[in-house]
C-alpha cells in the first residue's frame, strides 16, 4: 500500500531497544511536528473547507499521540528530552517544489506530508512486530494503523487539488527521492533516523 522502495534495516529496531528513551522522546517530537505541519496547511490553503476540516481532526489527533507518547516516558520513569533535529525529514523538505503556481506547491506539500507519515507507518509497524517489549508493540500497532490512514488522507488531497497536474507520477519522483535519502538513516534510536 505504502510503496516505499527501500525497507528499513531490520537491525534498526535492536537500536532502538537499547535506547527506548530516545526513541519515545524523538517520537514525541514527531507528533508534536506533525500536528504543526497540518495547521501550516490549513493556514496557507485555508480557501478548501474539506481539507481544513479533515487537517483540523488530523492535527487534533496529532497532538493526542504526543500526549499519548508523553505519558509512556512518564510511565517508564524516564525523561522527555530536547527537541532533534530530523534530517531525514528536512533532506525531504528540500524536494518540495517551490516559486510555483499555488496549486502545484500545495501538492508537493501534501504528498510531502504523506511521505513522512508513509515511512513512520513503516517504522511503527516494524516496532509492533518486532519490538521485545508487548506494551510498546500493542502501542505502535495502534498508531501504525492511524499513520496509514494519514497517509492516504494526504494523498487524497493531493489528488482533489491537482487541477490537472499528474499526481501519481509526481508521487513516484518523491518515492525515489526517498529512497536515495532513506539509504542514510534507520542507523539511530530515532523514528526516522
Amino acid at each position: 500500500m505504502l510503496g516505499l522502495k527501500l525497507a528499513t534495516d531490520p537491525n534498526w529496531v535492536n537500536i532502538v531497544e537499547r535506547n527506548i528513551e530516545e526513541i519515545l522522546t524523538d517520537h514525541a517530537y514527531c507528533e508534536q511536528k506533525a500536528a504543526s505541519n497540518a495547521i501550516s496547511i490549513i493556514i496557507k490553503y485555508p480557501e478548501h473547507t474539506e481539507m481544513v476540516d479533515e487537517l483540523l481532526a488530523l492535527a487534533k489527533e496529532e497532538l493526542t499521540h504526543f500526549e499519548m507518547v508523553h505519558k509512556k516516558i512518564k510511565e517508564r520513569g524516564l525523561t522527555f528530552g530536547r527537541e532533534r533535529k530530523d534530517e531525514y525529514v528536512n533532506e525531504l523538505y528540500k524536494f518540495m517544489r517551490t516559486g510555483h503556481k499555488r496549486s502545484i506547491v500545495l501538492i508537493d506539500r501534501l504528498l510531502f506530508s504523506a511521505m513522512i507519515e508513509a515511512r513512520s507507518c513503516e517504522r511503527f509497524k516494524i516496532l509492533s512486530e518486532q519490538v521485545n517489549d508487548e506494551d510498546l508493540r500493542a502501542f505502535y500497532r495502534e498508531l501504525m494503523i492511524s499513520e496509514a490512514t494519514h497517509y492516504t488522507t494526504f494523498i487524497g488531497f493531493a489528488r482533489k487539488y491537482a487541477e490537472g497536474e499528474d499526481v501519481d507520477k509526481r508521487w513516484k519522483e518523491w518515492l525515489d527521492r526517498e529512497a536515495e535519502i532513506v539509504k542514510n538513516y534507520g542507523k539511530n534510536e530515532t523514528i526516522h533516523g
